[in-house]
């Protein structure tokens, strides 16, 4: 009995011990960061913030592009529950895993998170090369704009020897263009304009391809407009700076499959001037609010805020096709076509405005446009081709039939 007391007291006695181990204290474990947040990307940054429970933390980031093996990326160390990662690459998909670090011990992984980088800015400068501008996606040839671009297309369009014409507008961010009347929008400082012209190899198929030729732009700097021209090289995988006059042959076929040559007579900037020219300032041509007040165009831009001051385009007139026999008069479509074709140079201030009487903007009243006064020197211009005195006097070598054929019918009914 004496022995199994002393080995009963043994016992308390070694637990009461152990239980006071120092060593042996029961240690909290590092919880993992929750609620993580990925906000304020940009192109080359991008701030991320999460929720942690321990009282006493430090935290490690590891981050690298999607699909990177722990172990093997960025590390950043924080005491904040915010970090700013930077050096980032545009356009591209980053993994980022989150540990918290205790005096003791350090928590579990987060469950990765991704996110992806914003396109670069669009370059509002005339760089050597047109991919240096990022206007469009990483393969140039496919001509899809940057995400900080846009298409817009025109009701009635500029007749170029048959060319195609993508037209693309990028406003600087945070910025938008702002309603006056239905002629142009004021455009904020830094927005860039860009027409490429170029012709399907095959018109009757489309995937054939494409050859580009050249590439205006318009920036705005100060308040003035600014152009430039680039070229196209010949693999077609990039533009060059070039503001001097030079001639592309150019062979296609067209929707009949017969095979169309034309020597294409890019303009010198000079030459572009001359169009562009309002009162001796550089101007837009196309993008006229009536000549965009189509397809929903004018929707789109004030339900994004790319258009302000204006809440309904009914507010604005518009400019008709051309070639919408069907929704408009033959005099409508004929003015339609002197307005986009012939205005910017028989207007008040514009390249012709001293040497003829003619103003040919589609809001001229007809008494006052001179058109019926010089019926028929408009009829002699339009119906041949011969450098300098057929109309319009540049950026064509060719007459247009079609819109001769327009023309002359409305001018028999005057």
């Amino acid at each position: 009995m004496k022995n199994l007391i002393y080995s009963v007291a043994a016992l308390c006695l070694l637990f009461i011990s152990c239980s006071e181990d120092p060593d042996d204290k029961l240690i909290e474990q590092c919880t993992t960061p929750t609620n993580i947040q990925i906000s304020e990307i940009n192109s080359e940054t991008a701030t991320i913030t999460w929720e942690d429970n321990n009282t006493t933390a430090t935290y490690a980031l590891e981050y690298g592009l999607s699909g990177f093996e722990l172990g093997f990326g960025e590390i950043l160390e924080t005491s904040e529950t915010t970090a700013i990662l930077i050096g980032l690459e545009a356009n591209t998909s980053y993994d980022v895993y989150i540990q918290s670090v205790c005096l003791d011990n350090v928590s579990m992984q987060t469950e990765v998170t991704t996110f992806t980088t914003a396109s670069p800015l669009v370059i509002p400068e005339f760089l050597p090369n047109l991919s240096d501008l990022n206007l469009f996606t990483e393969n140039l040839n496919d001509l899809i704009p940057s995400d900080r671009a846009f298409i817009y297309n025109l009701n009635t369009t500029l007749f170029t020897d048959y060319a195609h014409k993508q037209r693309i507008l990028a406003l600087p961010e945070g910025t938008s263009m702002e309603y006056v009347d239905d002629g142009f929008p004021i455009f904020p400082d830094n927005t860039v304009m860009a027409k490429t012209f170029y012709y399907f190899n095959n018109e009757r198929d489309e995937s054939e391809g494409k050859i580009l030729i050249e590439t205006r732009l318009l920036i705005k700097k100060n308040g003035l407009w600014e152009l430039g021209n680039y070229k196209w090289n010949a693999a077609q995988t990039d533009a060059v700076l070039d503001n001097t006059t030079s001639t592309v042959p150019i062979s296609y076929e067209d929707i009949n499959g017969t095979t169309v040559s034309i020597n294409y007579e890019i303009p010198s900037a000079q030459q572009c001037i001359d169009c562009h020219n309002s009162s001796n300032v550089i101007s837009p041509i196309g993008p006229r609010l009536r000549a965009l007040n189509g397809n929903n165009q004018l929707e789109e831009w004030i339900s994004n805020n790319s258009l302000t001051g204006l809440s309904d385009p009914s507010q604005v007139t518009v400019l008709p096709d051309w070639e919408d026999a069907v929704n408009y008069s033959l005099e409508q479509r004929a003015r339609a076509y002197f307005d986009m074709n012939c205005a910017h140079c028989h207007s008040e201030g514009g390249f012709c405005g001293d040497q003829s009487y003619l103003r040919l903007s589609y809001n001229t009243p007809l008494s006052e446009s001179y058109i019926f006064e010089d019926r028929l020197n408009i009829d002699t211009r339009m119906s041949f081709y011969y450098q300098g005195v057929s109309m319009p006097l540049i950026g064509t070598t060719m007459m247009h039939p079609e819109g001769y054929d327009l023309i002359s019918q409305y001018l028999d009914t005057l």
